[in-house]
């Protein structure tokens, strides 16, 4: 019997995620990825907040979105229907 302490378990690299399609998007390329398609009139409708209709820049979205877990799920979300939506449609456009 040794008396040596028992190593740590080795750091493991995080589980992939192939099928998450959020995957390694980060969110600026998100909501720069939507204002783009929506515009910025169209995506305050879809997702009421302020920082999408008053003077909306993707600066001031990103500062409260990264505070604002529940406005980040919905534009999380709009932005995987826009990507359904457009498999449908058959355009896509490349990721960011």
């Amino acid at each position: 019997m040794s008396d040596a302490p028992a190593s740590p378990p080795s750091p493991t690299a995080p589980p992939a995620q192939p099928g998450n399609p959020l995957h390694g998007l980060t969110l600026e390329a998100i909501v720069t990825a939507l204002q783009a398609h929506y515009g910025w009139q169209q995506l305050g409708e879809l997702v009421p907040v302020r920082c999408f209709t008053h003077e909306p820049s993707v600066g001031s979205s990103l500062r409260f979105l990264r505070k604002t877990p529940w406005a980040r799920e919905k534009v999380e979300s709009l932005y995987l229907f826009m990507l359904r939506e457009q498999r449908r449609q058959g355009t896509s456009t490349p990721r960011p």
